[in-house]
């Protein structure tokens, strides 16, 4: 009979390949978990008055560079005035 961990005839360590396996189900199974609790926090939020499109734009925004937020802006109001929005 075949140890769990030894290598099979493909070359493959099962043990080590279950690991990453167990490994990544359970990051899977972490990040699920979080993107809950997000929802509540967003739920909250949004039960005290808070718009929660926004609060997640904000959210998105801090994640940024604020160079690249700038040129963003810049371009925005640049094609704005094109367009006789400004």
């Amino acid at each position: 009979m075949q140890d769990d961990t030894s290598d099979d005839k493909y070359g493959i360590a099962a043990g080590e390949l279950r690991s990453f396996i167990e490994r990544y189900e359970r990051l899977e199974e972490e990040k699920k978990e979080v993107a809950e609790q997000q929802k509540e926090v967003m739920a909250e939020a949004k039960g005290r008055g808070y718009d929660v499109k926004v609060i997640r734009k904000i959210v998105a925004l801090r994640k940024r560079d604020k160079d690249d937020i700038a040129e963003e802006e810049a371009v925005l109001e640049m094609y704005m005035a094109a367009l006789g929005m400004s």
